[in-house]
């Protein structure tokens, strides 16, 4: 379930970094009833940017697929191993 507070809530800054660190997701603040801005952990924002790179590199791979630029894994492996000493 989302955790929703108003804006004036945000002077109590050890409550409401305690509330990220336990809600394991965003909070959204509100002010004057409308969505302001949204807080989260750091460890929380971390994960959600490591997610989406992922997202994107796979969002990449697939295009790079379509336009059929990909190599043989077994020729590029021995690729590696011969350019890398492997």
């Amino acid at each position: 379930m989302p955790q929703i507070i108003p804006i004036k809530e945000l002077k109590n800054t050890s409550e409401i970094s305690e509330l990220c660190h336990n809600t394991k997701g965003p909070v959204f603040i509100t002010k004057n009833g409308y969505g302001d801005m949204v807080i989260m952990s750091m460890e929380i924002y971390e994960s959600m940017m490591n997610q989406l790179a992922m997202y994107q590199n796979l969002e990449l791979s697939e295009r790079q697929v379509e336009e059929g630029k990909m190599k043989d894994a077994r020729k590029s492996l021995a690729e590696m191993r011969t350019k890398y000493g492997l």
